[in-house]
């Protein structure tokens, strides 16, 4: 197996089990009397993750690995582990207000009011350039511009209206 097919091997495997503990906090949260905000755009989102995830495993696996930009998406990894741990059980793929649930102000959150996104935009540009996929890079980072746009919108009017 290629270094290059291992690190895709383990990013999907880091995806599904993504997919699997979301669902879970999702289901809870609604059982809490949450409700989800903006879900049309859900399917977008979806369709960009498995197009983007799909395309470096067909394009890519067995690409030279770029050590210095493979750094950078490990680094990427811990900012993700990090956000993940601070939200806790909130966190999901979906965006789930808890009615009277404060903002999550701690870890990450100090700094930047959306940490996951960060690393969401850091991901779709890292990966493919540790496997010299420059313009694939580009390609899925201004579809995931447009799509995390109309995101960021729904969640903060979401998140202000909660307050």
């Amino acid at each position: 197996m290629s270094l290059a097919a291992l690190i895709l091997a383990l990013v999907s495997a880091e995806r599904l089990g993504e997919l699997w503990l979301a669902r879970r906090h999702t289901s809870a949260l609604l059982a809490q009397g949450a409700y989800e905000i903006a879900p049309s755009h859900y399917p977008l989102i979806v369709a960009l993750h498995t197009f983007w995830l799909a395309g470096l495993w067909l394009l890519g696996w067995n690409n030279p690995v770029n050590l210095g930009w493979l750094a950078i998406f490990i680094l990427l990894q811990f900012m993700r582990v990090w956000t993940l741990t601070t939200l806790g059980p909130r966190w999901t793929t979906r965006i789930i207000v808890l009615p009277g649930a404060p903002l999550v102000t701690s870890g990450p959150y100090r700094f930047f009011s959306h940490p996951n996104y960060l690393v969401v935009v850091g991901e779709i540009a890292v990966l493919p350039l540790c496997l010299a996929m420059p313009l694939y890079a580009l390609g899925f980072s201004i579809a995931n511009a447009v799509i995390l746009t109309v995101r960021i919108r729904a969640e903060n009017t979401g998140l202000q209206a909660n307050i």
